[in-house]
């Protein structure tokens, strides 16, 4: 079975104090919590003070982006490299703010995703419609272009090392989250396009998670769908409380996993 995974997305919130006391009151939330994988992804300026915070527990460290070069002339960018010298083993990467406000495109995406495979990291990949594209029946359109962009080039091996984030846009952020009936349909179309481009043996590893404003009085729900393997939290995981509640959701789902 697929262990539950909860991915906090920090975005650009949280001085290095903040970021230490918030990394710190998770620790102490999650000790005795089990069957759930659990990642904290700062802001690149805060990640090594969360990796001091996290020393000597089970949660990860990650990043919120990357770039596809080692080193280079890229100002102001960060790279894969660096960030697995910081102790980190996952990055989010082709998140909709990115795309939206940043223009990043399919090709960049693809390119962060081997970048970071290269390198070690696992690569949480977004993708989602927008509420346009949701109203005009394009939904499963919008993310199966940006699921083989993605993964274009990368082996069927590689994509199983890989973790799927299904964000619609729409609920970003909204307060508004997909039914649990629309998210699974979505993670099942997702699950149908990994068997195509890797197989079916594959395609039943990898880890697809929710995201779009996720809280701990709708996780339960969500994650009781068999298709919704953890969640990609943004808002709800700046408060301590709030992210621990969710996270322990996720952790009878892995205690349970038939139910």
């Amino acid at each position: 079975m697929r262990k539950p995974m909860v991915v906090a997305n920090w975005k650009m919130h949280g001085t290095l104090a903040e970021a230490r006391v918030l990394a710190a009151q998770v620790r102490d939330g999650l000790r005795r919590t089990r069957g759930v994988e659990v990642v904290l992804c700062p802001p690149f300026t805060a990640l090594a003070a969360v990796a001091d915070a996290l020393a000597g527990s089970a949660i990860g460290l990650g990043a919120q982006n990357c770039h596809w070069e080692a080193s280079g002339a890229f100002t102001g960018e960060v790279s894969a490299a660096m960030l697995v010298e910081l102790g980190c083993r996952l990055v989010v990467l082709g998140h909709s703010e990115r795309r939206q406000h940043l223009g990043e495109a399919d090709h960049q995406v693809n390119l962060k995703v081997r970048a970071a495979l290269h390198h070690g990291l696992v690569p949480l990949l977004c993708v989602g419609e927008s509420a346009h594209e949701r109203s005009q029946g394009l939904t499963f359109t919008t993310v199966e272009g940006q699921l083989r962009a993605g993964l274009g080039g990368v082996s069927p091996d590689a994509i199983g090392r890989c973790i799927v984030a299904y964000e619609p846009i729409w609920a970003i952020g909204t307060g508004v989250n997909a039914t649990p009936a629309q998210a699974s349909e979505v993670h099942g179309y997702l699950r149908g396009l990994l068997s195509e481009l890797a197989s079916k043996e594959v395609a039943q590893t990898v880890r697809i998670l929710y995201g779009g404003s996720v809280k701990p009085e709708n996780a339960a729900e969500l994650l009781r769908e068999p298709e919704i393997d953890g969640a990609l939290v943004g808002g709800a995981s700046l408060q301590a409380a709030t992210f621990v509640g969710i996270v322990k959701k996720a952790a009878v789902r892995g205690a349970n996993p038939k139910e």
